[in-house]
């Protein structure tokens, strides 16, 4: 095994004198926590066993139950478990997860899927000197199901290491998964377990790509429509690391650190536990995947002697868009071929309602706006519940009918954000982006990412059927709207994609490869011309093309498109840019990220969350809480809950909101 890691051997190393260093730092009043944290990440785990040793034989004293004494809080923790062997560490982690009331199973998810088949044979002969038990016996009592049986046989250490693959054995296996789950009502869940459990990693990765070809789904999404709980995050995380193991874990880093507080047993239970093994490739993957080096995600969000330690153990910052190393270039590669390889299965929310019929509908919402109040939640059921078609046969039945313009009148019985959200679903979806598109520009000020967003993520027809419509609500071209609000290279950009005459079609490898060479060339050119050639390439080509033009990109440059966009380009070019890029890699998963701002911090951007929630509930809003569930680790139902309180004192802007949701993940 190549060595990853930014923690190693101290040359010229002494116990004995580093033994005399910790204990003079915790001699009298006080400590050196400075010298207590320099010497610890500055030696291998290895020499820190020969410095308790030495500890001991010169001073009769216990090292760790000194460290215990003298610090506190996070730091102690880190300290304290920085001196344990790792198979003592990870037997800890597994206890304390199982121990007490509860469980912790992100740690026994965390810890079962990453650990190679010796780490587990150590953990478990650790877990039984430390504490008495059988550490399987304490899982088996403590989880349930299909969950603790996946994790029964990841203790056993078992998985095949041979690194022989048979091709005959990976088309069985490909098959077998396909037809335990996609292909059949019900899972069979079992075989999940058994396939995902036991082959070795080299054996999977061809699995999973010859399921791709089999399911035109990936492994992943697969295993998100087909299982659920604690076993689905279980499944998820053992693909993930099978895929890649430092990518696993700089996404559960970046988990621990993202939003209000830190998850600090995470954080600080992996920073110790890859500091010697792949670190630097962790590193990579970070600065690969968001928009900071984990360096400067760690020195932003902790603080202290607790700070200090981590950065150690982190061992350096990134550069942004620094070329990779050879193992992240080849992650950055194989994600951007994943990408282009997986078919996504677009799911809505909102679905034509059964039994429909556009009379009593109209009815009953006249019912629910005559005489003195209105009836909310009966106006809500009802637009909430039917597509966007049946809805437009509602607003013909309710003219029909009553001669009243339904619109008028739901305009004038509610108000503030449920008024925006109702009229927003009873609009046509050309309407409602030609409203959405001039909402953006109107007034004192422009809501670019609005514009960004809409332009980005249509295809060519609704594009067109947008344009029509804003021509005929505002008697004026919408290429002319956007003239006259934006300027410079940003306004071209959304000149060329309002055309709506982006190519469409699959790859083209031999134009791909002069594609990507032609963007690598630019990265040298001046910025105007940088951006130009971008806007040529990014803006006209199809989805698929481009997914196998920035997979090339990285094979030109060892270098990221999205890391490029962010450090060489600015302001709304940027944003842009990035967000074709973003689309073009997984298009849920940039809404996803789109709500998430829309929701957090102090006060909801509502306009922006109107605005997806009503464009994407009938196209892949179920795509995207799923990918909202994955990064943020909390339901985009969840969010919704608490973001919308705020302002909402009658609670039926939120549960519309709900309504078009669709449920809890």
């Amino acid at each position: 095994m190549v060595f990853r890691g930014t923690i190693t051997d101290a040359p010229d190393f002494d116990p004995s004198t580093d033994a005399e260093a910790l204990y003079n730092a915790m001699k009298g009043f006080g400590s050196d926590k400075e010298a207590i944290l320099d010497l610890v990440t500055s030696r291998s785990n290895a020499q820190r066993q020969e410095v308790i040793a030495a500890y001991k034989s010169n001073f009769g004293k216990d090292l760790i139950e000194d460290l215990k004494y003298e610090l506190t809080g996070k730091f102690e923790r880190l300290i304290v478990s920085l001196m344990r062997t790792p198979a003592y560490h990870d037997a800890k982690e597994i206890h304390d997860a199982v121990e007490g009331a509860g469980t912790n199973e992100r740690c026994l998810i965390e810890v079962m899927a990453s650990r190679t088949n010796q780490q587990m044979h150590e953990m478990v002969a650790a877990y039984k000197d430390a504490y008495g038990r059988d550490i399987e016996e304490d899982i088996i009592a403590d989880t349930s199901g299909h969950f603790k049986k996946m994790l029964v046989v990841l203790l056993q250490g078992t998985r095949d290491e041979s690194g022989v693959v048979d091709a005959d054995l990976v088309e069985q296996d490909a098959q077998d998964l396909y037809a335990a789950g996609e292909e059949q009502w019900g899972t069979d869940e079992a075989k999940f377990i058994m396939i995902l459990g036991n082959r070795s990693v080299t054996h999977l990765c061809m699995v999973f790509d010859a399921y791709e070809k089999i399911a035109e789904l990936s492994i992943e999404d697969s295993i998100k429509n087909e299982l659920s709980g604690d076993f689905e995050r279980l499944m998820l995380a053992v693909v993930q690391c099978i895929r890649s193991v430092p990518m696993f874990f700089a996404k559960r880093l970046y988990k621990s650190m993202k939003g209000l507080g830190t998850a600090d047993n995470t954080l600080i239970r992996i920073m110790i536990s890859r500091s010697e093994i792949d670190m630097l490739d962790i590193r990579e993957c970070f600065r690969l995947r968001y928009e900071k080096s984990l360096y400067n995600m760690i020195k932003d969000d902790t603080s202290g002697d607790y700070k200090r330690t981590l950065l150690n153990l982190c061992g350096g910052d990134d550069d942004l868009a620094g070329e990779f190393f050879p193992e992240a270039a080849q992650i950055a590669y194989k994600m951007w071929e994943l990408s282009s390889m997986t078919k996504v299965q677009l799911r809505p929310t909102v679905r034509p309602a059964s039994n429909f019929d556009p009379a009593a509908d109209a009815q009953a919402l006249r019912k629910a706006m005559k005489g003195f109040g209105t009836d909310e939640d009966a106006i809500i059921d009802i637009v909430a519940q039917r597509s966007n078609a049946q809805r437009q046969e509602i607003r013909q039945a309710f003219k029909s009918l009553l001669g009243r313009d339904l619109m008028k009148d739901l305009k004038s019985e509610l108000s503030k954000n449920l008024e925006r959200l109702i009229i927003g679903l009873m609009l046509t979806p050309a309407e409602f982006d030609a409203k959405m598109m001039r909402k953006a520009m109107e007034g004192a000020g422009t809501d670019e990412h609005a514009l960004i967003e809409i332009l980005v993520t249509r295809s060519n027809e609704e594009i067109h059927a947008m344009n029509a419509a804003y021509q005929d609500a505002y008697k004026k071209s919408l290429e002319e709207a956007i003239q006259s609000d934006t300027s410079g290279h940003f306004c071209r950009i959304l000149v060329s994609l309002v055309q709506g005459a982006r190519e469409e079609g699959p790859a083209d490898l031999e134009r791909a490869n002069a594609d990507a060479q032609e963007l690598a060339d630019a990265c040298n050119a001046d910025s105007d011309d940088m951006e130009m050639k971008f806007m040529s390439i990014l803006c006209t080509r199809s989805f698929p093309h481009l997914r196998r033009v920035f997979q090339e990109f990285v094979k030109c440059t060892n270098k990221d498109i999205e890391q490029i966009i962010k450090k060489e380009m600015s302001g709304d070019v940027k944003n842009a840019f990035y967000a074709i890029v973003r689309s073009v890699k997984n298009q849920p998963s940039y809404f996803a990220d789109r709500l998430y701002k829309a929701m957090k911090g102090l006060g909801t951007d509502d306009r922006a969350l109107i605005r997806i929630m009503v464009s994407r509930c009938e196209i892949d809003l179920f795509n995207i809480r799923k990918e909202f569930k994955e990064t943020q680790d909390a339901s985009l139902h969840e969010f919704i809950q608490v973001e919308t309180m705020i302002g909402d004192t009658s609670g039926d802007y939120r549960k519309t909101l709900l309504l078009l949701c669709g449920g809890e993940d």
